[in-house]
């Protein structure tokens, strides 16, 4: 007798399926990874994401994003649901509280578990530069990672870039270490921004907030490498509670710049097939602009991640 149930979420249909074709098992035998030689980064060939992976690849990977920060997976052909179930080999999907919006929540509350990022109809990010910044930093639990996948790709322009904010922490002096170590941090919601407001850089204490706000520690703990990083973006509008309002402006305009160094960045150029996988815990990333004729098609799966110490 067949014994039919009725799935209801991508999750379970995604992975419901893949117990159902049950392609062979991958090793870490099958797969290398390469550094890109840049301040961050390293490529993986010989994966394909459709087949499941056994748990010392896993395991693999998992180290292998703790010491490069991103991970890039060339040549891939999935469904929705295949990048689906490939992603929660590292986590679980993304989901804010229904309360805080981020992108593409704005419809149903909290976004789908593949965000479409593109210029075309139904996608989101448009074709405009997007400078550096760490996704959803202004919620209670900002997401731990994210997997992006490439469908089309413009012929110029529509780069994106890294930074590596755990090398920026390193590379600051004893003393400013010493003054911010213990600092905590409100990254206000650039999705609650009032329309046709001017965008602020820093909230000084005669202006209304214009989000709830979550202080995050400005010096993070990385949760599974234990590397202490700039858990800073370089443009939304922030806070420092408990430090004179002057004084902190300076100070994170020159952490800003500071980040913004080209040693700590690596420029990914696209190709189709590619999926970046980044630590969202230890990285900044940024996207120049494109023409707006030209398609940019890829989807994005976010991971959800734990409360900053």
């Amino acid at each position: 007798m067949t014994t039919t149930f009725t799935l209801t979420t991508p999750v379970s249909r995604a992975l419901n399926a893949l117990a159902l074709d049950r392609p062979a098992i991958q090793t870490p035998e099958d797969v290398t990874i390469t550094p890109t030689g840049g301040a961050l980064g390293a490529i993986v060939t010989g994966l394909d994401a459709n087949r499941p992976l056994s748990s010392d690849l896993v395991l693999r990977l998992k180290k292998a994003l703790d010491d490069h920060h991103i991970l890039i997976f060339r040549n891939q052909q999935l469904s929705d649901d295949r990048f689906l179930a490939f992603t929660t080999y590292f986590g679980s999907v993304f989901r804010p509280p229904e309360d805080v919006p981020v992108l593409a929540s704005e419809a149903a509350g909290t976004p789908p578990d593949v965000v479409p990022v593109s210029n075309q109809s139904g996608g989101y990010t448009g074709n405009g530069e997007l400078t550096p910044h760490i996704d959803h930093q202004w919620t209670p639990l900002p997401s731990a990672g994210s997997l992006l996948y490439a469908l089309e790709v413009p012929a110029s322009g529509g780069l994106t870039s890294w930074y590596n904010i755990a090398e920026a922490y390193a590379d600051l002096d004893d003393e400013t270490r010493a003054e911010i170590d213990q600092l905590q941090l409100i990254t206000y919601n650039p999705f609650t921004h009032p329309h046709g407001q001017p965008r602020r850089l820093y909230r000084l204490p005669d202006q209304t907030p214009t989000s709830a706000a979550f202080p995050h520690p400005l010096v993070r703990t990385h949760p599974s490498s234990g590397k202490k990083v700039l858990f800073l973006s370089t443009h939304t509008e922030v806070e420092v509670p408990g430090v004179d309002p002057e004084h902190a402006q300076t100070l994170i305009a020159r952490l800003r710049d500071h980040l913004q160094n080209p040693d700590y960045r690596y420029e990914h150029d696209w190709q189709v097939g590619d999926i970046v996988y980044w630590d969202n815990q230890a990285t900044l990333h940024s996207r120049t602009a494109f023409p707006a004729e030209e398609r940019r098609v890829l989807k994005r799966v976010s991971l959800a991640g734990s409360r900053p110490f």
